[in-house]
């Protein structure tokens, strides 16, 4: 029987008016606390928690892309949900992350799963870090951005993960158990 994952109900906080400087003071304190994601942009904090049902996304995704990835013979370096900044203006933490070639510091792919909000909001940051391009999984759809001299428009199909099918990657992504998702996306 295929499973997909629940609904899960997420809790976000917002807060403006926050500088730099307590930016990282916050960030310090929240370091040793799993499923809490920080972002940062122009004085804005968003705190947000994620749930085991978001786990389970961002676990596929990043197999399944990796799997892909290898099987293409395409170099990569898979740098997770690091933190990336560019000092007092943005930090991000995307779910996952690629840079294609050698690691770069900031990378060429973020991957947010979004189950409550956050979505296309969040290209605000990902532009002042210059992350070339930008996917988001919501709803078992993977909506796909890509960073052009304008900001970001959006695309039908990846630039920098060629011949991916998204629509299956997005399915499969929401299947809970890992097995079935990997043989659902290799069929």
């Amino acid at each position: 029987m295929v499973q997909l994952v629940d609904r899960p109900t997420e809790q976000r906080f917002i807060h403006a008016g926050v500088s730099w400087d307590n930016f990282k003071a916050i960030q310090q304190g929240f370091a040793d606390s799993p499923g809490i994601r920080l972002f940062y942009f122009a004085g804005e904090l968003e705190i947000l928690s994620t749930s085991p049902e978001h786990e389970i996304v961002k676990g596929n995704l990043g197999y399944l892309i990796e799997d892909y990835l290898l099987g293409q013979g395409v170099e990569f370096v898979a740098t997770g949900s690091f933190s990336q900044e560019r000092e007092a203006i943005a930090s991000v933490q995307a779910d996952e992350s690629y840079c294609f070639g050698p690691k770069k510091p900031i990378p060429d792919l973020a991957i947010e799963v979004v189950f409550t909000s956050g979505g296309p909001d969040k290209l605000k940051r990902y532009a002042a870090l210059g992350v070339a391009e930008v996917w988001f999984w919501q709803a078992e759809r993977i909506s796909v951005y890509c960073l052009r001299s304008g900001g970001y428009q959006q695309a039908s199909e990846s630039q920098v993960v060629q011949g991916i099918d998204l629509d299956r990657l997005a399915h499969c992504a929401a299947l809970e158990s890992r097995s079935q998702a990997v043989n659902a996306f290799r069929q």
